[in-house]
């Protein structure tokens, strides 16, 4: 298999390629996923049971977008979203910059504290558009703050998907031969952590600082006028959303399953009267229309993930970059770095990614005499890179669902170039630091 045809390399640049010619992401990846499987020596009928196959991988997390998709259409048609968000505006005024720390803040702690991941977004998301409107924010800074939020806690913070992400690294390094006790893990990605916030104020306060003109578009319930003061008040059908939610997150907490979760809060809504069952069918409409996108995406680059895997590519690719990371460190650091980069970009996980990798680098590592530290470093941010920018990854995925739910958001150049060159750039940069210094 020549490097120049490696499916990987191939397939994913080819991805991007028509994402930045405004193929719909959907098609982009199931013909690069397509284009991967032939280049990997399988037949069409071969690729496309794989794909279907792989797809599989990613149903819960489709189902959980759907249902989550349908509370946020409920909590919208309640006007419970709507007053939330006047609330924050209230707090906020003209601080734009608040209301960003605002975001970024409850990104983190849809990670760690309360693990719900991308579910927060349909829901709090549109109703702030009409506030950030006018204070003329940048969509594009937000997507960087929501991304920052999505990724940066589990790289550092050992707690919710974080414990899930460095028990990967953990467990990974050490059936590889390099023994590393999973509460270390974070004492030494601090330091990823700290270039994405870096990268996170650059594009915040230099890159997207300017003033950018929105249409003010009303849809749904998600503008109140200024002296609607009894629309703000809370009544019952409120406290029954908020019951909902309550459920969702314990639910989910309990059992482990966000569907179920979702299932109960959609229960409570329903069967406590606070939308009508007339309008059952509609928000379940409106659920699909909201995050049914996001979900297809997610099954399909499940499908690419393991067509990918299937083609052997990766393996090929590293196999192929071995003589070169023999004799310096620099290079051997920089290669593992960009093949964990496409290969994250192209699967759109980095948790997926950590296994495919260690196989791979932790041999390569040892070789190169790097400490166990430096090796956790180089690890995670070749797992991490890729996932901002990624256009089927829900760090980017998420944050387009709410900020274009107006339609004036691309997912591509407002979301996934911005995090890609203000995240990816920081996370390269400080594991060549890291890989020196530990």
């Amino acid at each position: 298999m020549s490097i120049i045809f490696n499916p990987v390399l191939v397939s994913v640049l080819l991805l991007c390629l028509l994402c930045l010619r405004k193929v719909n992401v959907l098609l982009a990846i199931i013909i690069a996923a397509i284009v991967a499987g032939l280049l990997g020596g399988m037949n069409i009928q071969d690729v496309m049971d794989t794909f279907i196959k792989g797809m599989g991988g990613n149903a819960e997390t489709a189902l959980s977008y759907i249902l989550l998709g349908t509370f946020a259409a409920a909590m919208t048609h309640t006007g419970l979203a709507t007053i939330l968000a006047k609330k924050i505006a209230s707090v906020i005024g003209n601080k734009k910059f608040f209301l960003l720390t605002i975001i970024t803040v409850i990104a983190m702690l849809s990670q760690n504290l309360i693990p719900v991941h991308i579910a927060f977004i349909p829901i709090l998301i549109p109703p702030l558009l009409h506030v950030m409107n006018k204070l003329k924010l940048d969509r594009r800074a937000v997507a960087c703050s929501l991304a920052f939020g999505l990724k940066a806690p589990y790289i550092m913070i050992p707690a919710g998907f974080g414990l899930i992400f460095q028990g990967l690294l953990a467990e990974n390094m050490t059936l590889n031969g390099m023994e590393v006790l999973k509460n270390d893990i974070w004492k030494s990605t601090w330091i990823l952590g700290l270039g994405m916030l870096l990268g996170l104020l650059f594009a915040i306060f230099i890159s997207y600082r300017k003033p950018r003109e929105y249409e003010d578009i009303e849809f749904g319930k998600n503008k109140l006028e200024e002296d609607d003061e009894e629309a703000l008040k809370l009544n019952k059908n409120h406290y029954i959303t908020l019951i909902g939610a309550v459920a969702t997150l314990v639910v989910q907490l309990l059992t482990k399953s966000l569907p179920l979760g979702a299932l109960v809060g959609l229960g409570i809504v329903f069967g406590g009267g606070a939308v009508s069952h007339r309008k059952m069918d509609k928000l379940i409409n409106e659920g699909i229309g909201l995050m049914g996108y996001v979900a297809f995406v997610m099954l399909v680059a499940a499908g690419f993930a393991l067509v990918l895997k299937q083609t052997g590519g990766i393996e090929v690719l590293v196999n192929a970059a071995l003589p070169f990371m023999q004799n310096s460190r620099l290079l051997a650091i920089c290669i593992m770095l960009f093949i964990g980069l496409f290969v994250t970009i192209g699967i759109g996980t980095s948790f997926g990614t950590i296994p495919i990798l260690a196989v791979l680098f932790i041999p390569v590592c040892s070789n190169l005499g790097l400490s166990p530290a430096a090796s956790v470093v180089l690890l995670a941010a070749a797992a991490a890179l890729g996932d901002a920018g990624s256009p089927a990854s829900d760090t980017t995925l998420g944050p387009t669902a709410g900020l274009n739910a107006d339609n004036q958001h691309n997912h591509v150049s407002d979301t996934c170039i911005p995090t890609f060159l203000h995240f990816n750039i920081p996370l390269i940069i400080f594991a060549i630091i890291a890989a020196y210094i530990f």
